[in-house]
């Protein structure tokens, strides 16, 4: 096949950017029911309280969007404690993230985080024409907040900490976060990134919002996609200071957040012990699994999210390939390692299977 040229010019940068790779569902294999654990979704259904509010929002989808989304922000600034004006909403925490990036980067800034991380970052600092600044996890897939803190320049505007990071696992400590900010001058932005904060249970998870309250150049970031369960309705927000908030709301597409995604959101937010319920279920079941895979023999890291991290190198996507053949799919991260969902037993089960199988033919 030839080689093919845009009809038009576009922008020299999407030939060096990487593009986002979706977790895709399984192939289906006779007599195996498949199971999709590569995209970090919450396996159980909406609440009915939600699908209720989601019915409701449904009749007047032939009218814009609250270009506001006051009532999900007033019913935030309520569960958090922090007044509204702090709180900026996205489509879904990545949007916010891109968001964060236009108000504080221009072309040739510098933005700085771990790698391997969530792997939308390199995308959108490339796409608002700034350079990343990644610099590598420690030897336990943890962030190297004193090589970040050291990676600063005079050109650098944002600096992300994903905590618990996506796709490794592990927290940042409070102690060592606020250590971290000692050393970061105070006109740099930096983000928490906390999209899997409900399902930690280290001691030392740092208190993000007492961290805020000490420190106005830091922005927390967090989603309903994960633990509320509303991936496919995209909706994500931002605490911060004010004026970085109004920004982020500047910056915003509009109408962006729909009154399905807000009233869904506001419904779970009132249904939130019924969703910790879930989430507890998942934590046992991480950690049942991350017992499995130590009794096997895997050395894996610290697991914090609904996700656990097997660092296998080059064998990753050979090890995704063994997974796809029993109708379950994983992330494979070429060269690096493959992300598993927590989900259905079931589907934990099939996991812990192949990783023993695995190991008994190497």
């Amino acid at each position: 096949m030839t080689e093919q040229t845009a009809p038009v010019r576009l922008r020299a940068v999407l030939d060096r950017m990487p593009a986002y790779v979706a977790g895709r569902p399984p192939a289906p294999v006779e007599g195996l029911t498949p199971y999709k654990i590569s995209s970090n979704e919450n396996p159980y259904p909406p609440l009915p309280s939600v699908t209720d509010a989601l019915a409701r929002a449904a009749a007047t989808i032939n009218r814009y969007p609250d270009p506001g989304v006051v009532a999900l922000t007033r019913a935030l600034s309520e569960r958090l404690g922090v007044p509204a004006e702090q709180i900026a909403t996205g489509t879904g925490s990545v949007a916010v993230l891109a968001q964060l990036v236009s108000i504080t980067c221009d072309q040739g800034d510098e933005v700085i985080y771990a790698w391997r991380s969530f792997e939308a970052y390199p995308i959108v600092v490339a796409l608002a024409g700034a350079e990343s600044v990644q610099v590598p996890l420690t030897a336990d897939a943890r962030h190297d907040l004193d090589a970040m803190a050291a990676a600063v320049t005079d050109r650098t505007r944002l600096v992300l900490v994903c905590s618990p990071n996506n796709p490794t696992g592990p927290t940042v400590r409070e102690d060592e976060l606020r250590a971290f900010l000692a050393k970061v001058p105070t006109d740099v932005l930096v983000v928490l990134d906390e999209a899997y904060l409900e399902f930690t249970t280290a001691p030392d998870v740092p208190d993000a919002l007492a961290v805020l309250a000490d420190h106005p150049n830091v922005v927390v970031l967090r989603t309903f996609s994960k633990a509320y369960g509303l991936a496919g309705l995209r909706v994500g927000y931002a605490v911060g200071h004010p004026l970085v908030a109004a920004a982020l709301r500047k910056a915003a597409l509009p109408f962006g957040v729909t009154d399905l995604a807000q009233e869904a959101a506001i419904a779970s937010l009132e249904a939130y012990d019924e969703l910790e319920v879930r989430v507890k279920e998942l934590v046992a079941e991480r950690e049942r699994v991350l017992a499995a895979l130590a009794e096997q023999g895997w050395d894996v890291p610290q697991a914090q999210g609904n996700f656990v991290w097997l660092p296998l190198g080059e064998d990753a996507v050979d090890f995704a390939a063994a997974c796809a053949r029993q109708a379950l799919t994983v992330r494979p991260f070429s060269g690096d390692g493959v992300r598993c969902t927590i989900a259905e037993p079931e589907a934990n089960d099939r996991l812990l299977e192949i990783t023993a199988q695995w190991l008994r033919e190497r």
